[in-house]
């Protein structure tokens, strides 16, 4: 099975790529694709494309990506939902299963307690895929936790 982790932002939307075979999961890639130099609405085009072009080449069988939380900050709230909603809308498209997880289902999922910090997701990351150093940026390091629960999430749901 082949997984995308998307971590969404507008100013940088993290992205990782993992093959899970019989329990054993394999980075294929990784990064963040940086927007800050584009407005809003290239931006989102960006997201669209760039997501696009990585459905394609790697015909994914699922993409997993962060649920809202609540910001303090609604005008943040309003950009993540619109990168939330191109990401959503090419992952339609391209008829590939979604899993939505909220940052605590993430959290839990990676380390068995919802209030972890994010030093501990960055070391268990690297941790789980036996990397010599912590993943960078934190947006990516965030896509490939989310590419863990989003297995931990189907394997809970196959028992249910």
């Amino acid at each position: 099975m082949i997984i995308i982790g998307i971590d969404p932002g507008t100013s940088r939307t993290g992205y990782a790529i993992v093959k899970y075979t019989k329990g054993e999961a394999k980075i294929i890639d990784f990064g963040c694709w940086d927007l800050s130099e584009f407005d809003a609405l290239t931006r989102l085009e960006k997201i669209f494309k760039n997501l696009d072009k990585l459905i394609k080449d790697y015909q994914p069988d699922l993409l997993g990506i962060e649920e809202l939380f609540f910001f303090k900050n609604a005008k943040t709230v309003m950009k993540i939902s619109e990168a939330r909603g191109v990401i959503l809308l090419a992952t339609k498209r391209n008829k590939i299963k979604i899993v939505e997880l909220t940052p605590l289902q993430v959290k839990q999922y990676i380390t068995g307690y919802g209030r972890a910090d994010k030093k501990q997701i960055q070391q268990l990351v690297k941790n789980y895929f036996n990397l010599d150093k912590i993943p960078k940026p934190d947006d990516a390091a965030d896509a490939l936790a989310i590419c863990i629960a989003s297995v931990c999430h189907l394997e809970k749901k196959s028992k249910e």
